[in-house]
């Protein structure tokens, strides 16, 4: 078929003629008739995607050059085919393991060329054969089958199934409108089930693999049970489909109905007078506009998109949209702003009421407060970053603050923020898109100059999604923040007034662009004094009141106090004393509550039995002086410890080992102590080969706890010393500072934390770096006066201070004197051995004791 006239309105009539007589020349041909074992021998036109059923005539379109071949074979011999369906429709070679092994006997019509360069020819399906050998695959596909034959009596019941099969294609056929009527009228002319059932299945077309479970179904009634399960699962689907389509109209007609009844009642409003309820409303919000006191840019943004509310019909799904945007503009805050208190001392006093301790932060509070008052030309809000550990008080100081300033105080969490639209907000393209989180609080605040806190800064994280960290750019750079741009807003918004404050557990997560545009105060560890002053002051009177014991005189001794700051908490803030506190409150409230007898005074005993068993223990300082033992200082977030470093020598080949989990830093520091050693070996009055024949093994106690920083360098190496030479290290004396090869010590931080950890463990000596004698400010001056405090700045010097002047222990040295001795016989030997060679003579040498 070379033109598809055939296909035009006009030529309808031509059309069913040529149907027809094609359809005629299928019936004409014959048959395979079977040979004496039974079989046929037939091509082969392998199928996509498509299964033939017996009875039924279909469109074919062929593909393969093998296919015509196999065509035009049968047409030659004016025979019938074997239409066979492939498993995977995507193979263009099969051979016999890509075929189902139930085909259908098909006799084929004119092969007709269409326009596509496809051919296609008329089929007309026989019956089932089952595959028995496949004869050959070139030039053509051809098999021999077994055709299979059709014996069904009627009964009874095979006629209840055939009818409720009727029944049911009933009932699809009126659901679906894509079946013709025509089909259930052929189907009822139908006497024979099997046929029936394959009539039905290729009307309904189900899914391809059930096509194929199904022509391999032989049993006729099989079959028609099969489709009788089909047809009720295509109901059921219809069904459903028509009920969705019918909810639907009806929503479509109820719309168009509400839409006439609006027209109507709007009519009849403009003939009595009373006018449109939407024009109403409109006119209205123009009237807040227009009332409302915005900037310039603001108001005739927000009169543009009144503008178009007036042109649209009122169900128009936009419609929401920009009244939400319209009520955003007037509810922001634009120029409402609270005065600021500006009394340095009333400021000083609130802060010291709220908080004690944190100089540093309230200092600059101060500063600030104090240079408003002198009412500079140009005023620039601080932009602070709150840096310290968890619990100590970078939030509630930033309460503090507002409330000593006058301001509204909100806050934001940045904690597992990801996506930049957080900060900027949403384009309104987007449905249901809103402000960012900066807007929508300033939205909270209800004023333009609030003290905006943004906590947990260094959480921040960013992905495919932005990085909000760059968003927060503008949002704290005086320079720009006066005219943020919101993606939703679209409109310029200041922010210059807002004070911001940001806290942070650790900088070093955050971007250095954004580190930079922030003044940084760091906020450290409470010491022990500090925590049992914040106990006595605000925790205790804070949980008796919690608890119902504000009218009980309920006292915690200071020893008390600080057995729970000892033994029951690790921590750099005040949280977990706060609950402990509280538990032992909880203890007395239900003792009062029950009518018993319950302390009035807690002591370290009363503590220990509400509290049960410490949890926590610290090391203690050496109890006597020590060979290959000194002290080392070290920081913590939760404050500062003291922390031995052992050092043992045995017998071996030179090497070192390091204990504790150790990081990379102190393993350097460690090698570095003992290139320093080796170094000076000569000093020490130590044999160069002594190293050789020596391992040591430097061990840090609490190998749990990971351990890092150069900090211990010149701890290790008084170990070290010590282990060498067998002098003591005395017991009273504790140290810190980097080292380097040529013995300098070099500054470290936490001076503060570590000295105070010494203190408490009752050491009475502490060596630091020269250079941290600027750190010694910070510490109480009661401690610095019960402390000996040597700065020094080369290693002799921890040398003389750290090690005991007394002669080494026999015991201690005994492997030293015996490695020196070896050392010795050896260095004799050779020199012997050397002399010999020089005579010329063989001398046996006694080898030393």
């Amino acid at each position: 078929m070379k033109n598809m006239e055939w296909f035009n309105q006009d030529h309808e009539d031509e059309f069913g003629d040529a149907l027809y007589r094609r359809t005629e020349e299928l019936y004409q041909i014959p048959d395979s008739i079977p040979n004496k074992k039974g079989l046929i021998e037939c091509p082969v036109i392998p199928l996509r995607d498509l299964i033939v059923f017996p009875h039924m005539i279909s469109p074919v379109f062929i593909d393969r050059e093998e296919s015509i071949r196999a065509i035009e074979e049968a047409q030659i011999l004016d025979k019938t085919v074997i239409g066979l369906t492939q498993i995977d429709a995507e193979v263009d070679y099969p051979d016999k393991h890509d075929f189902i092994p139930i085909g259908v006997e098909m006799a084929v019509g004119r092969v007709l060329e269409m326009p596509d360069g496809s051919s296609s020819a008329l089929v007309q399906g026989r019956r089932r054969v089952q595959i028995v050998q496949f004869v050959h695959f070139e030039p053509f596909i051809k098999v021999r089958a077994r055709p299979i034959y059709e014996v069904q009596e009627i009964d009874k019941k095979t006629d209840a199934t055939m009818r409720t099969a009727l029944e049911l294609f009933h009932r699809c056929v009126d659901l679906n409108r894509s079946l013709p009527e025509e089909a259930y009228l052929y189907a009822l002319n139908i006497t024979e089930p099997g046929w029936l059932a394959d009539m039905i299945v290729t009307t309904i077309a189900p899914s391809l693999e059930e096509r194929m479970e199904f022509l391999q179904i032989l049993d006729p009634l099989e079959r028609i049970n099969k489709v009788v399960s089909l047809l009720a699962r295509e109901a059921d689907v219809l069904e459903l489909e028509d009920e969705i389509h019918t909810r639907a109209q009806s929503e479509v007609d109820r719309s168009q109905r509400e839409y006439y009844l609006r027209e109507q009642m709007r009519a009849i409003q403009t003939e009595l007078g009373e006018g449109d309820i939407w024009t109403r409303e409109l006119e209205e919000l123009k009237a807040r506009v227009e009332q409302a006191d915005l900037p310039e840019e603001a108001q005739a943004r927000a009169l543009k998109e009144i503008e178009r509310l007036t042109q649209m019909p009122q169900m128009s799904p936009e419609i929401g949209i920009l009244r939400t945007y319209i009520d955003w503009i007037l509810e922001l805050p634009w120029k409402q702003e609270t005065p600021d208190n500006l009394d340095v001392k009333h400021a000083a006093e609130i802060l010291e009421r709220d908080h004690y301790g944190i100089p540093k932060a309230k200092e600059r509070i101060l500063e600030y407060i104090a240079i408003r008052n002198l009412k500079p030309k140009r005023i620039r809000q601080p932009i602070l970053c709150f840096v310290g550990p968890p619990g100590t008080g970078k939030t509630s100081l930033g309460q503090s603050i507002a409330n000593a300033l006058g301001r509204k105080f909100v806050r934001l969490s940045l904690g597992g923020v990801r996506d930049e639209a957080e900060i900027r907000g949403h384009r309104r393209t987007y449905i249901g898109a809103l402000p960012g989180r900066i807007l929508q609080t300033m939205k909270r605040a209800g004023t333009i100059n609030p003290l905006f806190m943004l906590d947990e800064i260094d959480k921040l994280g960013g992905d495919f999604r932005g990085d909000p960290s760059a968003a927060l750019l503008e949002v704290l750079d005086p320079e720009q923040n006066y005219a943020f741009s919101d993606h939703y807003l679209e409109i310029p918004y200041d922010l210059s007034k807002v004070m911001f404050i940001t806290t942070a557990n650790y900088i070093g997560t955050i971007p250095a662009a954004l580190l930079d545009r922030m003044e940084l105060i760091e906020f450290p560890g409470y010491i022990e004094e500090e925590k049992m002053e914040i106990a006595t002051r605000f925790l205790i009177p804070r949980q008796l009141e919690e608890n119902g014991l504000e009218e009980v005189p309920l006292h915690f001794t200071p020893a008390a106090v600080t057995k729970i700051i000892r033994e029951y908490t690790y921590e750099a803030g005040v949280r977990n004393l706060e609950r402990e506190i509280g538990k032992v409150c909880r203890k007395i409230a239900r003792a009062k509550a029950e009518g018993k007898r319950h302390p009035l005074q807690i002591n370290p005993n009363l503590v220990e039995k509400y509290l049960g068993p410490p949890q926590y223990f610290n090391l203690e300082a050496e109890r006597k002086n020590e060979v290959g033992v000194a002290t080392a200082m070290a920081w913590t977030e939760y404050g500062g410890e003291i922390m031995p470093v052992e050092v043992l020598l045995v017998e071996g080949k030179g090497g070192m080992q390091i204990t504790g989990q150790i990081g990379n830093v102190m393993q350097e520091s460690a090698q570095a102590a003992l290139t320093y050693l080796k170094s000076r070996a000569e000093d020490f009055k130590l044999e160069v080969d002594l190293f050789e024949k020596i391992d040591i093994h430097i061990h840090i106690p609490e190998g749990a706890v990971p351990k890092d920083g150069p900090s211990a360098g010149i701890t290790i190496c008084t170990a070290l010393v010590s282990a060498f030479t067998g002098r003591e290290v005395l017991k009273e004396v504790a140290m810190t500072g980097e080292i380097t090869l040529r013995g300098r010590v070099l500054p470290v931080g936490g001076i503060r934390e570590k000295v105070l950890a010494a203190h408490r463990a009752g050491l009475k000596r502490i060596i630091i770096p020269k250079r941290n004698t600027k750190d010694l400010i910070d510490i109480p001056k009661q401690v610095l006066s019960e402390l000996n405090i040597t700065p020094v700045d080369h290693m002799d010097q921890v040398l003389d201070i750290a090690l005991s002047s007394l002669p080494p222990k026999r015991k201690a040295t005994r492997l030293m004197r015996r490695l020196a001795d070896e050392i010795k016989n050896e260095e004799t030997n050779f020199q012997n051995e050397e002399k010999a060679k020089k005579r010329g003579q063989t001398t046996l040498i006694q080898p030393g004791v």
